[in-house]
């Protein structure tokens, strides 16, 4: 996946969404929704991601804001050769961990096309807190069985780990999910994690696109919401 950056140079936050209307060249818009307790890096994740940059200042998320990036993905031929791609906008949105702001925050769940899920190596409760978001994951998501990959956030603070690796990934094994140890502040797989989710939505969406001829967006045009409620509600593949 190449990375040709974010949008004009810089993020773009909640109070200008409407501005990216004027801006259509690029294939497809994909939202991929940073979900966990509060404190586990979410904030830090995506700007790890989108600036290559480490903040270390904590500042709670108040209700949700997003980040963005632009990405050309390759889809891999049936031989291994580099097949077609394609000019990805992606949208990262950032969510509040804290419960006051759940009912904000999981009215996001249904637009997102896939989902990282966030816990704090360093915070056992966190962790257990995993289950949690999946059951309000499979009760507000676009279907069942939505993208998902697990992250056991702060990998460098190896001395302070509560969590082990094993008990993660038998968690994330368990729940059918994809599991990496990352890091937001020295970066560690932050970008394979956004690249392969990304992966499985592409893949979800060529199956659907297949199955019934209607892609999410083509030509530069965006997809809108009402187009999304009524492809989700006809297709439901793979869910």
């Amino acid at each position: 996946m190449e990375d040709v950056g974010p949008p004009n140079g810089s993020p773009t936050h909640f109070g200008s969404h409407g501005n990216l209307a004027a801006s259509a060249d690029y294939d497809y818009l994909i939202k991929f929704l940073a979900l966990g307790d509060s404190g586990v890096g979410k904030t830090s994740f995506l700007y790890q991601y989108t600036d290559r940059q480490f903040h270390a200042k904590f500042i709670s998320t108040v209700g949700i804001d997003f980040r963005e990036k632009r990405v050309v993905h390759r889809v891999p031929g049936a031989d291994g050769v580099v097949g077609r791609s394609h000019r990805i906008h992606l949208q990262l949105w950032d969510t509040a961990g804290q419960e006051r702001f759940r009912s904000l925050t999981t009215a996001f769940f249904r637009d997102a096309m896939g989902f990282i899920l966030l816990f704090d190596l360093t915070n056992e409760q966190s962790f257990v807190n995993i289950r949690n978001w999946l059951t309000q994951l499979q009760t507000h998501a676009y279907c069942e069985n939505p993208d998902i990959i697990l992250c056991g956030n702060k990998a460098d603070l190896e001395d302070q780990r509560k969590v082990s690796e094993e008990r993660a990934r038998d968690v994330a094994e368990k729940h059918g999910l994809p599991y990496f140890e990352t890091s937001a502040a020295t970066g560690q797989n932050v970008a394979k994690v956004v690249e392969c989710l990304l992966d499985m939505v592409m893949l979800r969406m060529e199956q659907c696109m297949d199955k019934t001829q209607r892609p999410f967006a083509q030509n530069g045009r965006r997809l809108q919401k009402g187009e999304i409620d009524e492809y989700n509600r006809d297709s439901k593949c793979l869910c």
